[in-house]
């Protein structure tokens, strides 16, 4: 996105944020003292209306982190001095969130001059020299970040725990995993310390702990968000960023201030119809909804699961939506595997070769998880050829998906296979046959579309009999945000979750 289509969107959200009467809707009113429940729109307009200063809103997020956090061990990197000083000089732009608290996963973007471990013992001082885009307009926004949340080392794993930063703990029940990489983001939006935070997507990373924290999150189209400028892409186009959320609006009104292309990305996405912020409330129509039941990896589904997914299709089907059965994508299970390997472990070794170069000596087996150290392993010896020959099967993989599903509207299945694991169950020491299956389980529908570069979102409508949140996922076309987004508040609408708290809270 341009300068001058930067601040279009600015005067668009901005424009649908003053227009907003929703302020009191949660259980926190202005002047109590208390934002627990208060999504990011409103506390903008809390701060435009001059009801609470961008300092007071920092303050309670930074207590709020402080009183959770032990029990969550979500919050790894504290930038709260920088926040401080920023908010304390004025030097805040006036962007549509400015004074907004906001947290920054700690994986493949950078705040300059912070520290980006990327979940490894290996980075865990690396401090950034520049800023990335996406980050740029962040700030630019008005957002306040103020640290990092915790991601498994190199996002390489669906449950967040590392050796370099520990377990991190589901808020709704902290013996479970709040899923990974986002992990840390999503546990920490769980349990109101902020309204949405930084999450990005490779194989089901913003979905997956989505859906194991109750919350919104969506999976742009590839190429909708920026991921330069020290990256051309993210693994064949494979990642993506945006954020988990409490509310769809605020996680289209945050896409509305950081979509669109930067100078040389090699991705462009559809433009869309309007700003996403306007797509909220508005009519998706009567959808032809594809239901697949079984995921696209070797793994069973778990009977919560199939239980959610039949709930959530009554549901549309109450809401005038037809729904027809689908098969799984004509994807090759073991191969598809084999490939998302090759691009992880390529991409590893660029950034463990890159961080040997500024420490001045080789990474060790100690300096990295096993798994990943044997994934760098293996990537040393790839071949061009052998890159380029599986980063071609991605693109042909992804035409495969979308020709499936192209009758659809939109195709409905469970997020993950089975309700969140327990914490260990993917331990980072001790990779294996139970990791390996424990993995595909989580990422079981997840992958096929980080393939295709369809935007997906996991929406939580269901909770187990164990009290875990149960997400379902939505796929859209190529650039199809706009009708998920419709779709998703309906959804929300129908059967609200916003003030459905999580047993920490």
């Amino acid at each position: 996105m341009n300068r001058r289509n930067f601040l279009a969107a600015s005067v668009v959200v901005g424009a649908s944020l003053s227009g907003c009467t929703s302020l009191g809707r949660s259980r926190s009113v202005p002047g109590d003292g208390d934002f627990l429940g208060v999504d990011a729109i409103d506390l903008a307009l809390l701060v435009r209306r001059g009801d609470v200063t961008p300092s007071e809103l920092l303050e309670w997020s930074i207590a709020r982190a402080e009183a959770v956090n032990p029990k969550l061990n979500a919050l790894v990197v504290e930038h709260f001095a920088r926040a401080r000083d920023l908010v304390a000089g004025g030097q805040l732009p006036e962007g549509p969130f400015r004074g907004v608290p906001f947290l920054l996963k700690d994986l493949g973007v950078t705040l300059e001059g912070t520290i980006t471990s990327h979940g490894s013992r290996f980075f865990k001082d690396a401090v950034a020299a520049g800023t990335s885009t996406l980050v740029e307009r962040y700030e630019a926004a008005g957002l306040v970040i103020f640290g990092k949340t915790a991601s498994p080392e190199f996002g390489s794993s669906s449950s967040t725990e590392s050796l370099a930063w520990g377990e991190t703990h589901n808020p709704w029940q902290t013996e479970y995993s709040s899923g990974g990489s986002s992990g840390g983001s999503a546990a920490l939006v769980a349990a109101g310390v902020v309204p949405a935070a930084h999450a990005s997507d490779g194989g089901g990373s913003i979905r997956i702990p989505a859906s194991c924290c109750g919350l919104f999150g969506l999976k742009p189209t590839r190429g909708l968000t920026p991921v330069g400028p020290n990256f051309f892409d993210k693994n064949a186009g494979l990642s993506v960023n945006h954020v988990v959320s409490r509310t769809v609006r605020d996680s289209a009104s945050l896409l509305d201030v950081t979509a669109g292309p930067a100078p040389g990305d090699p991705y462009l996405a559809p433009t869309p119809e309007r700003a996403y912020i306007d797509e909220i409330g508005r009519d998706p129509g009567s959808l032809l909804i594809g239901i697949q039941r079984r995921a696209t990896l070797p793994t069973d589904t778990h009977p919560d699961c199939l239980r959610a997914l039949e709930e959530t299709a009554r549901l549309c089907e109450s809401l005038g939506h037809r729904l027809e059965e689908v098969e799984p994508p004509p994807l090759p299970g073991a191969e598809l595997w084999y490939t998302f390997g090759v691009m992880r472990g390529t991409s590893i070794a660029m950034l463990v070769q890159a961080r040997e170069r500024e420490l001045g000596r080789k990474a060790t087996p100690k300096d990295l998880e096993p798994q990943n150290w044997s994934e760098y392993e293996r990537a040393l010896g790839y071949t061009a050829i052998d890159h380029e020959t599986q980063r071609q099967l991605v693109y042909r993989w992804a035409r495969d998906v979308v020709a499936h599903q192209a009758r659809f509207d939109v195709v409905l299945s469970p997020t993950l296979a089975g309700p969140p694991p327990k914490l260990g169950v993917l331990d980072p020491a001790h990779p294996g046959e139970a990791f390996a299956q424990a993995a595909m389980s989580m990422a079981g529908f997840t992958m096929a579309y980080n393939l295709s570069g369809q935007p997906a979102m996991s929406v939580p409508l269901d909770v187990n009999g164990a009290g875990l949140p149960i997400g379902s996922m939505f796929v859209g076309r190529l650039g199809g945000e706009g009708l998920l987004l419709r779709l998703a508040s309906q959804l929300e609408e129908a059967k609200p979750w916003r003030n459905r708290w999580p047993t920490l809270t």
